[in-house]
């Protein structure tokens, strides 16, 4: 497995890895140093490289073209890391993040089959001309395309169109529902499955204990990129401190000191910099997410009614497509107020339909088989 270090890339391949390990493959897994507390549990052997990637700050350009850039350079720099350890033994299969670049160029220079592990949705039959031709006309895509080509063409690389090579993967599996997947029914289902959230037994391994009393719980977090948000979480301590039946746990990150919250906070909220997500999830009610395609995935998984309050990145579209399917309500961080996020709660959590919906959306999500199904098809290919 060859990845990048970002929490919300490596974690949702993270039961896939476990699984292959416990069959009995050697399993090595390429990613910078900082990675290691998350891989090296699962069983697989840490090929240590280093990024140039800002996945220590979590500080990246709004900029489309300018983020590219940044992975597009994360490859050139990690690519003479990865043929010094492969080289010599190389892989039987590479499975690969969606972000390195590096490791399908690794593949096709040494011959070997590669899948991608996608950790968000893949491209459709109408991609390129929805998506990929808006952002070519963005100021920087033609430098950021002959960078690109030209890189492809002295890497080994056999794929030298850079569409296809960055977007259109030779087989992939998707780490997410499919009911998250834009035209999903254009997708080639001969080159892509949706597996689902693969979460394995990682909800046994982490604990949370509901307090005695609590009626219903409410999980409050914004992810692992978006956590500096204190006004964002005071207007949650408005909204749901004191809610009577209410138990509330307030994830507010590393970043973010507790007393910014001002004042006493009430004993019902729970204010943690990390918590363990599924722990919680699996005794929630409803979940207050950015809409991260991980945090969407797990949502669904749970059956619990979301109040969607996206970041960045495919968020947006993320959130939307969550209330799409009748079980969320989006709020924009601006509008998202005390008032306003405590009537979403009520609405959400008192609404018939949405938790039929939830409900529906769980058996659905669950039965695409996770990171069972999952080794099973990467043993397809080998």
């Amino acid at each position: 497995m060859i990845g990048v270090p970002m929490v919300s890339h490596v974690l949702p391949g993270l039961e896939v890895i476990r699984e292959l390990v416990a069959r009995g493959h050697r399993v090595t897994y390429a990613n910078d140093p900082a990675t290691a507390g998350l891989i090296e549990p699962t069983g697989a052997e840490l090929v240590a490289y280093g990024s140039t990637l800002p996945f220590r700050d979590n500080i990246w350009p709004d900029d489309p073209i300018e983020a590219s850039a940044l992975f597009l350079d994360d490859a050139m720099a990690v690519l003479p890391q990865l043929r010094a350890a492969y080289d010599d033994d190389p892989a039987d299969l590479y499975l690969y993040d969606i972000g390195a670049y590096v490791a399908r160029a690794l593949a096709e220079a040494q011959g070997r089959p590669l899948v991608q592990l996608s950790p968000t949705f893949v491209a459709w039959g109408s991609y390129q001309e929805d998506v990929g031709a808006h952002l070519a006309r963005l100021p920087g895509a033609d430098a950021l395309e002959a960078r690109f080509k030209e890189w492809l063409a002295g890497c080994g690389a056999t794929t030298l169109d850079v569409a296809e090579f960055s977007g259109v993967p030779p087989r992939a599996l998707a780490t997410v529902p499919r009911a998250m997947q834009p035209h999903a029914d254009t997708v080639d289902p001969a080159r892509v499955d949706f597996v689902g959230p693969c979460l394995g037994d990682r909800a046994a391994r982490e604990s949370w204990v509901r307090p005695s009393g609590a009626e219903k719980v409410l999980l409050v977090s914004l992810g692992s990129a978006y956590t500096v948000q204190p006004e964002f979480y005071r207007q949650c301590v408005a909204a749901f401190g004191d809610l009577p039946g209410w138990h509330v746990v307030l994830q507010i990150g590393r970043h973010v000191d507790p007393a910014e919250l001002g004042g006493d906070v009430p004993g019902n909220v729970e204010v943690r910099s990390w918590v363990p997500q599924l722990a919680v999830l699996a005794q929630a009610d409803a979940f207050v997410t950015h809409a991260g395609m991980g945090s969407s995935g797990e949502g669904l998984h749970a059956g619990v009614p979301m109040i969607v309050v996206p970041q960045g990145a495919e968020q947006p579209m993320n959130a939307d497509r969550l209330v799409e399917l009748g079980v969320a309500r989006r709020l924009d961080t601006a509008e998202a107020t005390g008032e306003v996020l405590r009537a979403a709660l009520l609405e959400l959590t008192s609404d018939p339909d949405v938790a039929r919906r939830c409900a529906e959306l769980r058996e659905e999500v669950r039965a695409e088989g996770g990171a069972v199904r999952a080794a099973g098809l990467i043993e397809a290919e080998l």
